[in-house]
């Protein structure tokens, strides 16, 4: 279904009733993302978005649009359009990043948080001048090259090795969904919501009281080591580190994956 935020037209899907669930994408990915995990949680309404750029959520041609602090009003939106006051957010790698700026800037409209694979921003200037300058080099290349040839150079990457081993349709699906975005999207997607341009959040993590789950496969030892750094700051928060998992740990161990975020939404509850 098509909603409006902020003038502009999100693609969102919903799927069951109960408490309501956020579900934010990666980068690359879409609300399909989450489609093949929506049975795993029959007690949730499960509401995944498209963010901007991505699936068929709309492409702005300014890259100011794209910013982490307008995608996370647009959700507050989103939302207020649902009739939602109060939710659960699910967010990997890029959305886990909105996930925790929503619950940084919108404290009072998230009930429990779930980050796979993510982290707080890049810690120094330093870091993200370099970034923002690699990202800008990867938009263009987008932008020149096309999304197919990028998907191809993406895939390869270090990050994404532990799934080559996947069963072939799981890789299929995979690069469907990220085929089918559009270079407009992705390039401004890199230049308005990067890790480069995003505040960091570091200094903020002792504020939020929230429950926090933060998720990470054993085979990425990078985003491990955030999110046992994450952990060290976060007041209220657990890490599960998942076996045989990498980046993308819904993909590679969704029956797992959905099982720990299950049992986390529902703890404490009679």
């Amino acid at each position: 279904m098509t909603m409006m935020a902020n003038g502009v037209r999100y693609h969102v899907e919903q799927y069951g009733e109960g408490e309501p669930l956020l579900l934010l994408h990666g980068f690359t990915g879409s609300a399909d993302t989450w489609r093949p995990l929506a049975p795993f949680w029959p007690d949730f309404r499960v509401m995944a978005v498209d963010l901007l750029g991505h699936g068929r959520t709309e492409a702005p041609k300014n890259a100011r649009r794209y910013r982490i602090e307008h995608a996370a009003a647009d959700l507050a939106a989103l939302l207020d359009e649902w009739g939602v006051e109060q939710v659960n957010v699910l967010g990997y790698s890029m959305g886990g990043r909105l996930a925790l700026a929503f619950a940084v800037w919108h404290p009072r409209r998230v009930r429990r948080l779930v980050l796979e694979s993510s982290s707080p921003g890049l810690k120094t200037e330093e870091e993200r001048r370099a970034r923002r300058e690699a990202d800008e080099a990867l938009a263009r290349k987008i932008e020149t090259e096309g999304v197919r040839a990028f998907v191809d150079d993406w895939e390869q990457l270090p990050l994404f090795s532990t799934q080559r081993t996947l069963p072939a349709p799981v890789q299929a699906a995979v690069r469907r969904e990220r085929l089918r975005h559009t270079a407009t999207g992705l390039a401004n997607s890199l230049r308005g919501m990067g890790t480069g341009v995003q505040p960091s959040f570091w200094g903020r993590l002792g504020e939020l009281d929230v429950p926090v789950l933060l998720v990470c496969g054993e085979r990425d030892e990078k985003f491990c080591r955030i999110a046992a750094q994450m952990h060290e700051r976060l007041p209220n928060s657990e890490l599960v580190c998942v076996k045989e998992a990498g980046h993308a740990i819904h993909v590679e161990q969704p029956g797992i994956f959905a099982k720990i975020v299950s049992e986390f939404m529902t703890k404490g509850e009679v």
